[in-house]
């Protein structure tokens, strides 16, 4: 596809969520775990190209495997009204996520720099990529990151029926339990455009709705040096920081936070994620 027909698509989804209500604020999750409110803050819409939704008849939907024992109904929690965007807590405290993966071109090279400084962080991963490659996910889990659904196919769940939204997250949540065992407890709607229906069915499905504070622009592709300047004027006690590790060449995600995780752990930043719940 041509750069100029990739934006024009783009912002006609972008323009669609708009209209159709994504989340205009949100709450706060604590380090803790606990909640508590937050002033009122638009929830940004931002990502990558979606992957055009396909029809439900279409997904891999059937179960990954026929025998074992059944899967445990998730712990259902209370319904939100919109998605949480920030962390709060004593301290310095970041979360970093990670959007569209895994890829095996680039999440490889994020984990590697997490793992140098010993960081933590959420991936938030889409279930045709992660029936690709399990093995990630695995490495994911096995070194301490949580991991997130962000549906099937990315599409914009503004535009679908309950039952697509249902089926591309629940499809999610079982090819990711299958990778490493347990299902995702945390969701994010492609491009933050929610609508009733997945907050609802993200708490019947035992998934809290994560947002985010700062975007890093990295799904346009705009240069190391940019991505880097987004990310360090945008720190602050709390935020929750967008970049991508698939969804497109990621090469300058990759470049840009070898310099700016170094940078913020040297400014005194502490990078966290969410409790596992029991």
């Amino acid at each position: 596809m041509q750069k100029d027909q990739f934006l024009t698509r783009r912002r006609m989804l972008l323009a669609g969520a708009a209209a159709l209500g994504a989340a205009g604020s949100a709450g706060v999750v604590l380090a803790g775990g606990a909640e508590e409110s937050a002033p009122h803050a638009p929830a940004p819409l931002s990502g990558p190209q979606a992957r055009q939704a396909l029809k439900s008849s279409a997904f891999r939907l059937q179960p990954l495997t026929d025998d074992g024992p059944p899967r445990a109904a998730p712990r259902r929690l209370k319904v939100r009204t919109e998605p949480i965007l920030r962390i709060s807590g004593r301290g310095r405290h970041m979360m970093l996520t990670f959007d569209d993966g895994p890829n095996p071109d680039y999440t490889p090279h994020i984990l590697d720099t997490l793992a140098k400084y010993d960081v933590r962080a959420m991936f938030f991963l889409c279930g045709e990529c992660v029936v690709e490659n399990k093995k990630l996910v695995a490495r994911m889990a096995d070194e301490g990151h949580v991991v997130g659904n962000h549906t099937w196919t990315h599409p914009l769940l503004t535009t679908l029926d309950r039952r697509e939204i249902h089926d591309e997250m629940k499809s999610t949540s079982d090819a990711i339990e299958e990778s490493y065992g347990e299902r995702p407890q945390w969701f994010r709607a492609p491009y933050g455009a929610w609508n009733r229906a997945a907050f609802q069915l993200g708490a019947e499905m035992g998934m809290e709705p994560m947002a985010w504070t700062v975007d890093t622009t990295d799904w346009m592709t705009p240069g190391t040096s940019t991505i880097i300047d987004r990310v360090e004027s945008g720190a602050a006690p709390g935020v929750v920081v967008l970049s991508h590790d698939a969804g497109g060449d990621r090469s300058q995600t990759v470049h840009a936070i070898r310099e700016w995780l170094p940078h913020l752990i040297d400014s005194g930043y502490h990078m966290t994620v969410p409790p596992r719940r029991l």
